[in-house]
């Protein structure tokens, strides 16, 4: 084994055993674990090495050595695409994408609580946000002689509602009939499409029909769908963040919305996935974490994002992995909704 791979081979020992110890590895543990061939003083100069290049750091003189950002970002480099969840994992994953998908939201969650259990962190995922977003039916509901409940229903499984005041009364009768009137004449449509095409209708239906339009238009507005979080308490268990004081800023910040725009506004790799290290986050109160996040959804029609928010020495094999497994899962039912 030459020097230069002896120290590659040094370095992702160090990283494994403090992602799964959370402790500085010493030398001599490495001596002691893995068959290097090599003096522990040969290892000693290869640490000293590795922290000269800013790949390690050593909290205390007599402390043992620590991965810094470089370190885990040559790390997540080098991990290949081959990586698979175990079978009883997959098996788990097979399961769920069983379930009956028809309240989107609900199976999202679902989702989100495993993918939260297999990683033991954080997950967040954003339901599917179309391109443009499109029309597919509507309810009206009597509330009272001169108000009615707007129900829209987009693809995508979306739902919104509105309050809707009349200048006249308008009998349940009168507003199942409107109902069923505008989503014969607008089904599939999108805004525009709406706008466009609703001459000749009476008052109320044009009422209606507005209303449908600047709905679906603020929809388009969105950067990203609802985001649902998963695994505070498993991110919180890990023994960086028990009891530490910068936990506070951390939830203010996740309690926002801004971290999870900054997220869009870089690319993604070819593979759809990106990583995001420590420093790399451009809000400093998320420094202490690692983000790794993947789209999913159907190109040109509508995407989502789920990804995993956990202290920087995560296990991000394991994440990944996930990750590419739930992504898929995740672009197929959107298949079933667009």
């Amino acid at each position: 084994m030459g020097v230069r791979e002896r120290r590659e081979t040094v370095l992702t020992v160090i990283i494994e055993d403090y992602i799964t110890g959370a402790v500085p590895v010493a030398s001599k543990a490495i001596v002691e674990r893995y068959s290097l061939q090599v003096s522990p003083a040969t290892i000693r100069n290869d640490t000293a090495y590795l922290e000269q290049e800013g790949y390690i750091i050593h909290p205390h003189h007599s402390a043992g050595s620590v991965p810094t950002d470089k370190a885990y970002r040559y790390y997540v480099e080098s991990i290949g695409e081959e990586i698979e969840l175990s079978p009883a994992e997959q098996h788990l994953i097979h399961q769920i994408s069983q379930e009956a998908k028809e309240e989107l939201a609900q199976w999202l969650k679902t989702v989100a609580a495993l993918l939260a259990r297999l990683v033991h962190n954080l997950v967040v995922i954003t339901t599917p946000k179309a391109t443009r977003c499109r029309f597919k039916h509507l309810d009206l509901v009597a509330l009272q002689d001169f108000m009615a409940l707007l129900i829209v229903v987009l693809y995508e499984s979306k739902v919104r509602r509105q309050v809707l005041s009349f200048n006249k009364k308008v009998s349940q009768d009168e507003l199942t009939n409107l109902a069923n009137k505008l989503t014969f004449l607008y089904a599939g449509m999108t805004s525009s499409e709406i706008l466009a095409k609703k001459g000749g209708l009476s008052a109320e239906e044009s009422q209606i029909s507005e209303c449908l339009a600047a709905m679906i238009a603020a929809e388009d507005k969105l950067e990203y769908g609802e985001p649902y979080l998963e695994g505070l308490r498993l991110l919180l268990s890990q023994p960086e963040f028990t009891n530490s004081p910068r936990m506070l800023s951390i939830l203010e910040v996740l309690e926002g919305e801004d971290w999870l725009r900054n997220i869009f506004c870089q690319k993604f790799s070819k593979r759809g996935m990106k990583v995001v290290i420590g420093g790399e986050n451009p809000e400093p109160a998320l420094q202490d974490l690692s983000l790794i996040a993947s789209q999913y959804g159907v190109p040109d029609k509508a995407s989502g994002i789920v990804g995993v928010i956990g202290p920087k020495r995560m296990d991000y094999a394991k994440a990944i992995s996930s990750l590419t497994c739930f992504s898929t899962l995740l672009s197929n039912s959107v298949v079933e909704y667009t």
